[in-house]
């Protein structure tokens, strides 16, 4: 057994707004399933009136109650960077945090979404057309989606975001991880679905607080892929209206378990059963 259970294990997750988390019972459930106790718990800036500022003091706190490492979230991925001794690989490349590690006095920074998200697109659309995609969003989720895809040999991603700024930095930031493929802005949206082979949606829309579809349904077509990171709920505005038009479709759920699944490795030390963490989350989301 890892050194690490020789104690109940403790874990937790810092963000605003995260009551309706599903993390917090996809962790407890694996461990109970595997022996071991397991305790994780909620640290919402919501709940106990604090901004991303207070990071520095929930870290600390947080640390010397013993807790094995947190996930992090909304709006702390990027603010958290600076309060750790280490980043792997894939958090240096997208400037982003979403698990942190206690061990031996030290603090180190991982990113388990992008792999999520590669897992799930992996698992979900097999043999899916990697020529072209485009991706909305440009946000912590989109750099996340697109390190992702282009892991996984993506040829050409177009980036558009309301904030053009914002897509031009990504794209950008793409483009050097990434040399061997084309990574630009989306001018037009029309013309970048017309001659693209999949869409990857990577905002807010169509989460149940933010209704609605982040593009025109016309724009759809049975020659694309649509993947999307929405999983509350797990069938969006988006996912209804691609099927309606003969799409392949790939839903949001999978990437919540699978960053999930990869932060449970770092902070346990043990493997999870991916199937059983799936079969979980099924239950709790639908």
């Amino acid at each position: 057994m890892s050194e690490i259970l020789l104690k109940p294990l403790k874990a937790g997750l810092i963000g605003a707004g995260i009551q309706a988390s599903l993390t917090p019972a996809m962790h407890m459930r694996e461990g109970e399933a595997q022996g071991f106790s397991y305790d994780y718990e909620l640290i919402d800036l919501s709940q106990i009136d604090a901004t991303a500022a207070d990071l520095p003091r929930l870290l600390d706190k947080a640390e010397a109650r013993g807790l094995a490492g947190l996930n992090i979230t909304y709006p702390c991925k990027q603010s958290v960077i600076p309060h750790l001794d280490e980043l792997s690989p894939q958090a240096r490349d997208l400037g982003a945090v979403n698990t942190v590690v206690f061990r031996n006095g030290r603090r180190s920074g991982h990113n388990t979404d992008w792999w999520g998200f590669a897992e799930s697109f992996r698992r979900g659309l097999p043999q899916a057309d990697l020529s072209s995609a485009l991706q909305l969003g440009a946000g912590g989720a989109g750099a996340a989606t697109a390190y992702a895809l282009l892991s996984l040999g993506l040829e050409k991603l177009l980036v558009f975001d309301r904030e053009k700024e914002r897509a031009a930095a990504l794209a950008q930031t793409m483009a050097a991880l990434f040399p061997n493929a084309t990574v630009d802005v989306a001018g037009d949206l029309a013309h970048a679905m017309q001659t693209g082979a999949g869409l990857v949606h990577a905002t807010p829309t169509g989460m149940a607080k933010y209704p609605g579809m982040p593009l025109p349904a016309d724009l759809l077509d049975r020659q694309h892929w649509v993947a999307e990171i929405v999983y509350f709920p797990l069938e969006t505005e988006l996912l209804r209206a691609a099927k309606r038009a003969g799409c392949r479709t790939l839903d949001g759920g999978g990437m919540a378990v699978f960053q999930a699944v990869d932060a449970f490795r770092l902070f346990t030390g043990r493997e999870p059963d991916v199937d059983r963490m799936l079969a979980h989350f099924n239950t709790l989301a639908r």
